[in-house]
């Protein structure tokens, strides 16, 4: 069985933003960029930037809960003519590819609306088997909702690409691949193929994000994962990055910027986040240390990822156990209010903007500072401590 990468499953979790009464109720919404979509709980077994092509199965404790509308907090390119005070961030010109969008919810989906918010123009790479339906969804307005940005304006997509980033070029693809039925009538998918086709397309750009991980046996605890699944999940997490980044590097304009997506397991133990995505997570920030010195000293490319605290993405389904750790979170993070997908997303808009030209090597948390901890503070341990918590 051949691997695959999905796309949009960098997958972290967050919790929506809820009104004071509902502190108790439970959550089962996916975060859909700019507005929340409510859907059952045992439709959102979910966990943080991992997806398997065969999802695992789980029982949700939670039902879902009534959101309040999100705006992303970008500056839009149609509302320029607004003069605001202090620093806006300003993409205006520049084009990216968000290696990794194929719905409308999840990380990849929110930095793409705020690089868009930001006046950047939006290529992005999907899953071939995801393809049809993501094309087929925009082309009927199913995402029109979520695709709109501060000023009612609608996120424009220039060019949707075919992309599976665990194939380098067309050499390295199986023959059950290539013959396989998801991907019967698509071409050009490789990194390669994508990186050619943008560059006729398009001549260059300036900001690439790496949006899209796999682990086939994410379930498994790590002592238990087999080699194929160790490396399909390295392979399919973090080395698809270096390829996307050795590939796309020579049309990235000088000054550029690319990024992607981690979560805190790369230095913290998450027991249920298993099969090697620990390890390919703890690569991906190595990786970012040393490509940002490599693309730095070629083209002045800045390199940063960001450690996206938990978002209860469709896409997270793999693991099974993303209400409890978003509960885990706003309990237990040094702020404890709700985590949106915007903050991720406008993070990115930051990073990849001119405001964060001096930035480069960093893991970047957003998390409510929940990296910081070094113990679950609704431990029984500290029952009889004062520590301040939300009255909700």
């Amino acid at each position: 069985m051949a691997t695959t990468t999905v796309s949009n499953l960098s997958i972290a979790m967050s919790r929506p933003k809820v009104t004071p009464s509902q502190r108790f109720a439970n959550v089962g919404s996916v975060v859909l960029g700019g507005r929340s979509k409510i859907q059952s709980c045992d439709t959102l077994a979910s966990v943080s930037h991992v997806a398997s092509v065969q999802p695992f199965q789980q029982d949700s404790l939670l039902c879902a809960r009534k959101f309040d509308k999100i705006i992303t907090k970008a500056m839009s390119e149609s509302s320029s003519n607004n003069q605001v005070a202090g620093l806006p961030i300003d993409l205006k010109g520049k084009r990216a590819f968000i290696a990794g969008v194929a719905d409308d919810n999840g990380y990849g989906w929110a930095i793409a609306k705020s690089l868009a918010a930001a006046g950047a123009e939006i290529l992005v790479g999907t899953w071939v088997p995801a393809l049809n339906i993501f094309e087929s969804s925009l082309r009927r307005g199913k995402f029109d909702e979520s695709r709109k940005l501060q000023d009612g304006s609608l996120m424009e997509i220039a060019k949707v690409y075919p992309l599976d980033a665990v194939y380098d070029n067309l050499e390295d693809v199986p023959e059950d691949v290539k013959t396989n039925k998801r991907y019967a009538g698509a071409k050009n998918w490789t990194v390669q193929e994508v990186v050619e086709s943008v560059k006729k397309d398009f001549g260059s750009i300036d900001i690439l994000v790496h949006s899209l991980a796999n682990g086939p046996e994410v379930s498994k605890p790590l002592s238990e994962t087999s080699r194929k699944g160790y490396l399909a999940a390295i392979s399919a997490s973090s080395y698809s990055y270096i390829s996307l980044l050795k590939h796309f590097l020579p049309i990235i304009n000088p000054g550029g910027s690319s990024l992607s997506l981690t979560y805190i397991a790369s230095k913290r133990i998450i027991p249920g986040y298993g099969g090697g995505m620990s390890s390919a997570k703890a690569a991906l920030e190595s990786d970012t240390r040393v490509l940002a010195f490599e693309a730095g000293r070629k083209k002045r490319i800045r390199v940063n990822t960001i450690s996206a605290g938990p978002l209860g993405s469709r896409a997270a389904k793999s693991i099974g156990f993303i209400d409890k750790m978003i509960d885990y979170s706003f309990t237990n993070a040094p702020l404890q209010k709700e985590l949106h997908a915007e903050e991720v997303g406008n993070t990115a808009a930051f990073l990849a903007s001119p405001l964060a030209s001096a930035i480069t090597g960093a893991v970047v948390y957003v998390d409510n500072g929940l990296n910081a901890m070094g113990v679950g503070v609704d431990s029984p341990v500290f029952k009889d401590l004062n520590i301040p918590k939300e009255n909700h």
